[in-house]
């Protein structure tokens, strides 16, 4: 599941030099929970809260995460936006504040690139329309939601965390489409093809069309896609896409903000058949940005028309993931993709933008949006639409100064077509869901979930079920795998596919059901999900496991934490196989001396490698270095340096979807890009993968050292989780950065050695092609054993409390380490044995 970004502010550069100031480094973290810690808001007592019907009573276990017990569901849901508000207020004001293309007014002019873009996007219209569709059920408790939120901003509204404190800027009160805002956000993070479109034109301008199907994102069982490059056959990119530079730059940016194309997740379920038990079991564990804090916040509601415990999102009043007592359900991304990028031919004439369409100049739409900006006078600046969406590079571009507006001058503009929500009713659908009894109810409710395009997974005791949601565009021509011409209609969008037509599967023979984004269709399927897939291997993973033998929450726990990944076995058999084996060995001979001891070496202990990716593993860190220098010595005389768009592109991709790079390692012996252009000679696929092997070594010898018994992948490879505060720095002012990366190790936490890599269950992404440095972790575990008396376990990937004087902002990271779960009772008699006796009681104010 993709994540929203958070907490990217801290601003006042004075305030937090006087803070960094005012103890020394040593005694940083003590003073500063001791100055703030009137914004920890307290576990006991009793509070008189304005807008409760009933008292309330919030427990929590030893982690911090809540127990919420009401008579209504008017209080719960009061009171869950009281408690997201206590421990993630940060959060929820950033996400906000992203969504709305807002940051700048808090960071200053270096985040107004992202504006623009989040502007032009303008998920506020479409939370206008989602919120317009949801019935007045809906609306009402959202409405009751924001009150607990504005109920805590208000009580607290001089006791804020230190960010917020700091930025001198007081949260505005809570409203209800803030939540729907927050959750369009959410769905919004999930489009993963747009930022390979994007790319894609970058590696076209470089390559050309004609090679441009080699570097595009194909399962290797699929014939490589020369047909969809044929659309930008003829047309001069190469300087005529104002803006594409810095379009290319500022999704670079979002994504490393969390907020584009983050493609994981694992979830699966057992049949009664192949448990231990008798009854079904359920796992899910979704994969997002490293970040401090998790993007999910535990919470268990108890009250006399609801019961759930599970993964929430602050600002979302909703059980995303988790159980209710009878069912269980998770969730993956389908990767689908229903957005499309169209080349507009676009010419200014006087005052107006005009695009061509079917013959016509046609005057674009225009609205006219104000950027208030930290530091800076406004900036009043037109954002243009077609009839496919609104022109991206129309706002971003490469200006003599960033608050200048951008120039349109004639050539291509890119214009971002999504998927219409008229009529959706999606935030009735999720709600419907956590309230399903059975399976067969959890289809009832999930086929109406529209918005967002996800692999559902649900069982019960008996029973297992996968459905997908979401809408997906029927295409006239092409496959939307890489940007179309406008101009004609020809590669406009048809309607909607049937949502009878959306892949389901409900209690296999097989005796269970699993997703990890990979391609979970055939192709030639009766409608398009997507073109994107992530890499197989995950989902290999969970068909080796879950097929074997009898499962219970043991052997679910094992699953999550495996980090054997199938591609070792692949690129085995690839480096073995008869047309490789002699002319890879005649490769390695033909080197120079130490290489060639080099390429032998590596080329022998990869051959005896058992494919755990365990953070102590000697081979695991050669294995690796040899991903990233194939991967270099494949691409990067075509597309380097390693600091032009084009290798960034490339790198972007290899993030996103099954790439290049894993594609041409197991296969593609035909391929252009296997010649070194720098050199007089033509080089072919053994040449390049001997100099691979070679510098795979020297890589590790410069990273870990000569000894090889002092090499471990967690050396190389580490868990470094850090605040959005300080990944922000990096757009502020020099003084604002400086003050902020003084108390960086207040904020952040880390490094921990790291295990596994983006084909293992237990996943732990790098940027193939740039560094080792983990992006992509499974963010939270839940794990549903029927079979137990209490079924439900579960552990975030950091604290409950994103508050840094919070004794529970960094507490669950050591549980999420060592995989100690933690368990969710909903007999009444084993509460108190996880949630203890004490409580903070909200009681109705006058």
């Amino acid at each position: 599941m993709a994540s929203p970004a958070f907490q990217r502010f801290f601003t006042r550069a004075a305030a937090a030099a006087a803070l960094v100031g005012a103890v020394s480094l040593s005694g940083c973290q003590s003073w500063l929970d001791s100055h703030y810690s009137d914004s920890v808001p307290p576990t006991t007592g009793i509070q008189p809260i304005k807008g409760l019907a009933q008292s309330v009573s919030i427990r929590r276990n030893a982690l911090g995460m809540p127990l919420i017990e009401t008579t209504t569901f008017h209080d719960a849901l009061f009171a869950l936006g009281y408690v997201h508000a206590g421990d993630r207020l940060s959060q929820m004001v950033g996400m906000r504040l992203m969504a709305e293309g807002r940051l700048s007014e808090m960071v200053g002019p270096g985040a107004l690139e992202i504006d623009r873009f989040m502007r032009a996007v303008n998920l506020k219209q479409s939370a206008e329309v989602l919120y317009k569709n949801s019935s007045p059920r809906m609306k009402k408790f959202f409405e009751v939601y924001a009150r607990g939120v504005n109920a805590y901003l208000y009580r607290y509204q001089d006791k804020l965390p230190m960010d917020l404190a700091e930025s001198g800027v007081k949260p505005a009160y809570w409203k209800p489409e803030d939540s729907v805002l927050i959750f369009c956000l959410m769905n919004f993070g999930l489009s993963v093809n747009l930022q390979e479109e994007i790319a894609s034109l970058a590696l076209a301008q470089k390559v050309g069309t004609d090679k441009l199907a080699w570097l595009t994102p194909t399962y290797p069982d699929e014939p490589l896609p020369f047909d969809e490059a044929e659309k930008l056959k003829g047309l001069v990119l190469s300087g005529q896409i104002q803006g594409l530079t810095g379009l290319g730059q500022v999704t670079e940016q979002i994504a490393g903000l969390d907020m584009l194309g983050v493609a994981a997740s694992n979830n699966w379920a057992i049949a009664p058949q192949r448990s231990r038990s008798g009854k079904s079991l359920l796992a899910n564990d979704t994969h997002l940005p490293l970040s401090m804090p998790s993007a999910w916040n535990y919470v268990q509601i108890r009250s006399p028309k609801f019961q759930a415990a599970g993964v929430t999102v602050a600002g979302v009043p909703a059980v995303v993931a988790g159980f209710n007592g009878k069912l269980a359900w998770g969730m993956t991304m389908v990767m689908g993709d229903n957005q499309d990028l169209f080349l507009e031919k676009i010419k200014r004439q006087g005052s107006q933008v005009l695009y061509e369409a079917d013959g016509k100049w046609v005057a674009a739409r225009v609205r006219q949006e104000t950027f208030f900006i930290k530091g800076q006078r406004p900036v009043r600046e037109p954002i243009y639409e077609t009839r496919h969406g609104p022109l991206l590079n129309s706002v971003l571009g490469e200006r003599k100064h960033m608050l200048q507006p951008l120039q349109i001058q004639s050539g291509y503009g890119l214009a971002l077509q999504s998927a219409s929500l008229d009529g959706d009713k999606t935030l009735d659908a999720f709600f419907n869901l956590s309230r399903a009894q059975s399976v067969d109810q959890a289809f009832e409710a999930a086929r109406d979930i529209r918005a967002i395009p996800l692999n559902m997974v649900f069982a019960d005791a008996q029973h297992i079920g996968w459905q997908v949601t979401g809408r997906y565009p029927n295409r006239k021509a092409g496959v939307g795998l890489l940007p179309s011409p406008g101009w004609n209609g020809q590669y406009d969008w048809d309607g909607y596919a049937d949502p009878m037509l959306h892949p389901y599967d409900q209690d296999p023979v097989q005796g269970w059901l699993g997703t990890a984004n990979q391609r979970t269709i055939p192709r030639g399927y009766g409608m398009q999900l997507s073109n994107s897939w992530y890499y197989p291997e995950r989902g290999e993973r969970i068909a080796q496991l879950a097929g074997a033998g009898k499962h219970d929450a043991k052997s679910m726990i094992a699953m999550q934490y495996d980090q054997t990944s199938p591609f070792v076995a692949k690129l085995q058999g690839m480096l073995e196989a008869p047309g490789m084996a002699q002319p890879l060995k005649k490769a390695i001979d033909a080197l120079p001396e130490a290489e060639r001891a080099k390429a032998r070496e590596a080329h022998s202990r990869l051959m005896k490698f058992d494919g755990n990716l365990r953070a102590t593993s000697a081979d695991a860190a050669l294995y690796e270095a040899f991903l990233q220098e194939s991967m270099r010595q494949t691409f990067l005389d075509e597309l380097g340096p390693d600091t032009s768009p084009a290798w960034k592109a490339l790198v972007d991709t290899t993030d996103l979807s099954y790439s290049a790079p894993a594609d041409h390692l197991l296969g593609r012996e035909d391929s252009p890009f296997w010649d070194d252009v720098r050199t007089p000679q033509k080089e072919d696929k053994p040449t390049i993968l001997a100099r691979s092997l070679a510098a795979a070594v020297t890589l590790c010898e410069s990273k870990l050292g000569s000894d090889r018994n002092a090499w471990q992948w967690g050396k190389l490879h580490t868990y470094m989780f850090a605040t959005d505060t300080t990944q922000m720095a990096k757009y502020m002012s020099s003084g604002d950065a400086t003050s902020i990366n003084a108390i960086k190790g207040y904020l952040d936490r880390g490094p921990y050695a790291a295990g596994g890599d983006h084909t293992t269950l237990n996943t732990s992404a790098y940027h193939w092609g740039k560094d080792f440095d983990t992006w992509l972790v499974p963010a939270m575990r839940i794990v549903v054993d029927f079979g137990q008396p209490e079924p439900m376990l579960g552990l975030n990937s950091t604290g409950q409390s994103g508050n840094p004087a919070s004794p529970h902002y960094a507490d669950g990271i050591d549980a999420w380490l060592k995989g100690q779960y933690m368990t969710f009772p909903f007999q009444s008699q084993n509460l108190d044995k996880v949630y203890g006796t004490k409580r903070l009681l909200l009681t109705p104010g006058k």
